[in-house]
């Protein structure tokens, strides 16, 4: 009986080495991570320190940035993201070639500041194209990109590949 006990003991002395192997070189590895991108609308996000990480990501991948301006209050906004989600050959191309950063705008916090620095918003989501170092390149009203009461993928994709790198 003392041999069926010793191969589990031996496999759960194992498990116990590897899991504290990991958790050793856990933080290590969530420092290599690097660049996390702004996925969400956040009022509490500085939208500077995002641009800069952005900025240094967009420079070692050779890849433009896409400002991304709205919030959880957007309808249009959510919009978007799902045609995104249901999209993978657009939301691949779009990850491929832009590092997006969400730029949160609300009654809570409108990010006059940041936002001071480009063309005035028409309306939400809108769309900022930003060079590799940050330079302004182009402003997009997505009501141009939409047909009837979504967004056109088609003229997504269309905008997307005209403001990709050559």
């Amino acid at each position: 009986m003392l041999y069926f006990k010793r191969p589990i003991l031996y496999n759960i002395l194992f498990a116990i080495l590897l899991l504290s192997l990991y958790g050793c070189n856990g933080d290590k590895k969530e420092k290599e991570a690097g660049y996390v991108a702004v996925t969400k609308f956040d009022s509490n996000r500085n939208p500077f320190k995002d641009l800069q990480d952005a900025v240094a990501e967009a420079t070692k991948t050779n890849k433009r940035i896409l400002l991304d301006v709205g919030g959880d209050w957007c309808s249009w906004c959510f919009k978007l993201d799902r045609l995104y989600e249901q999209n993978p050959d657009l939301n691949k191309f779009l990850y491929d070639h832009y590092i997006v950063v969400k730029i949160n705008y609300s009654k809570e916090n409108k990010n006059e500041k940041f936002l001071a620095q480009y063309p005035q918003i028409p309306g939400y989501p809108h769309l900022f194209v930003l060079e590799s170092d940050g330079t302004f390149l182009h402003s997009q009203n997505t009501g141009k990109l939409e047909k009837g009461k979504a967004h056109d993928k088609d003229k997504v994709f269309a905008f997307l590949k005209e403001w990709t790198k050559k």
